[in-house]
C-alpha cells in the first residue's frame, strides 16, 4: 500500500500540483490525501480512480513497480503470485493485472459483502465491464437498477453515475474491468 502513496506524491509534485489542487479535483480532503501519501491509511477503488483522473494517469500506474519501456508486453499471474486482497469495509478487491506495463484497462476481482453497497455513485472517464462469478449483484444507474446473476455481465460507460449493491444474504463475487 505504501507504494501507492509514494507514487502519488512523486507524480503530484512532478505535475507541480498541491494537495489542495488535487483535493479540489477529487472532492477528497487534503487530510485524507496526505494520509494516503504518507501510507497512514488505505484507499478505496473509488478514491484511487478519482486521484488517477485528477493526476491524468491510469489507476494501474500506482501498482506498477517500473515504467521500463523495454519490458515484455506479457504478464502471467500464477496462483499465489498476486498481491494480497485489499479489504475495504464493504468489499475486498484484488488487482489481477500483475505487473503489465502501460495498461489500458484494470481487471479486478471484487467480493461485495452481504447487504452492502460498493461505492457511492461517481461518474468518471472510461468504461466498465462486470461479470458476476457468484451471487447476485444489483447495479444502480441514477433511477434504474438491474440485477445480475452468476454468469451474467454488464458493459457501460463510466460517465453514467452508478453503484453496486448486494441485496442478498450471501457475498457476491465479480470480475470488474475498468478502462480510461
Amino acid at each position: 500500500m505504501s507504494n501507492i502513496g509514494i507514487r502519488m506524491k512523486e507524480l503530484r509534485k512532478g505535475k507541480k500540483m498541491t494537495l489542495k489542487q488535487v483535493a479540489e479535483k477529487t472532492d477528497l480532503s487534503i487530510s485524507f490525501l496526505s494520509q494516503v501519501e504518507h501510507s497512514k491509511c488505505s484507499i478505496t477503488i473509488e478514491s484511487l480512480m478519482k486521484i488517477s483522473e485528477a493526476l491524468d494517469v491510469k489507476p494501474s500506474f500506482f501498482f506498477s513497480e517500473t515504467e521500463d519501456r523495454n519490458m515484455k508486453q506479457i504478464a502471467i499471474n500464477k496462483q499465489g503470485a498476486l498481491e494480497e486482497r485489499k479489504v475495504v469495509s464493504n468489499f475486498s478487491y484484488e488487482d489481477l493485472s500483475g505487473k503489465f506495463p502501460n495498461q489500458t484497462f484494470l481487471p479486478t476481482m471484487v467480493t461485495l459483502q452481504p447487504r452492502k453497497e460498493g461505492v457511492r455513485p461517481m461518474p468518471h472517464s472510461g468504461q466498465e465491464f462486470i461479470f458476476v462469478l457468484d451471487g447476485v449483484l444489483t447495479v444502480i444507474f441514477e433511477k434504474d437498477e438491474v440485477s445480475l446473476n452468476k454468469g451474467e455481465s454488464i458493459h457501460m460507460e463510466s460517465t453514467v453515475p452508478h453503484n453496486w449493491i448486494n441485496k442478498t444474504d450471501e457475498a457476491v463475487q465479480f470480475l470488474y474491468v475498468s478502462s480510461r
